[in-house]
């Protein structure tokens, strides 16, 4: 392993590796490391295949320093979006809940913007509850660890007023077609949808009713090809819905209320 000591070294590893943001990523790995032998042991770690938000420690989200530990998935960008139809939707105060939460960067945005927001986030994986207790708890909210919404306190049951769900809705088939970054380093329970990507969308919505407070509302990001069957798999339950897009970051989200 080379000693990697300038900006210029950092970025001809990085592009000989196939990082398209070589530049912009070998700033991120100077930033970060404490020393040449540091960074030198991060740009390896990064040109093996890692993603960046893993071998520095934290994403950028929705301008919030996200911490992001091994093994958990990485928040991103066009998930901002459905976090911010979450915080015009929430109202001062608002109960929010944060399914299927990875590192708790939803519950933390929403922390963050909305003026005395509660805040529970829950979440399958160990690794990933515990990354989420660093970005959620300090920021006075609580992470739980257990299957949607099995985990959470029974007395939020019909008080939930902005309920967020990231599931994954990748179809088992398209697994293979990630990045490696993605498939290789995140765990399949975050990516993995089921046979055509719906599978977990339909468990939060059967038991999105019993939670949600009467004109609250659930967001759930998905893609555009499947936008059709999400909305039809929301409102079987009762839940009206409407799908909301933004082309410049390719990002779907499905936005249902429940009646007031």
């Amino acid at each position: 392993m080379s000693d990697v000591v300038d900006g210029a070294g950092v970025v001809e590893r990085l592009r000989a590796a196939g990082c398209v943001f070589a530049e912009e990523e070998a700033a991120m790995l100077l930033a970060a490391a404490r020393g040449p032998a540091e960074l030198d042991l991060m740009v390896e770690r990064r040109a093996s295949g890692l993603p960046l938000e893993h071998v520095v420690g934290w994403a950028e989200f929705a301008g919030l320093r996200i911490a992001v530990d091994p093994g958990v998935f990485v928040p991103r960008r066009r998930t901002g979006f459905l976090v911010e139809r979450a915080v015009a939707l929430a109202a001062p105060g608002a109960l929010c809940v944060d399914l299927c939460c990875g590192s708790g960067a939803a519950a933390a945005v929403l922390l963050d913007r909305v003026a005395g927001a509660e805040a529970h986030a829950s979440d399958v994986e160990p690794a990933a509850v515990a990354c989420a207790r660093r970005n959620v708890e300090p920021r006075g909210g609580r992470v739980y660890e257990g299957d949607l919404f099995a985990p959470l306190p029974p007395e939020l049951r019909g008080r939930v007023e902005v309920l967020v769900a990231n599931v994954p809705y990748v179809p088992t088939g398209d697994i293979g077609l990630l990045p490696p970054e993605a498939r290789d380093h995140e765990p399949l329970v975050t990516l993995d949808g089921g046979p055509d990507g719906l599978d977990v969308l339909r468990r939060v919505a059967a038991g999105a009713p019993e939670w949600l407070a009467p004109g609250g509302h659930l967001l759930v990001e998905t893609s555009e090809r499947q936008a059709g069957a999400a909305a039809e798999a929301v409102s079987a339950h009762g839940l009206e819905v409407r799908i909301a897009t933004c082309e410049e970051r390719y990002a779907t989200v499905l936005v249902a209320a429940r009646a007031g």
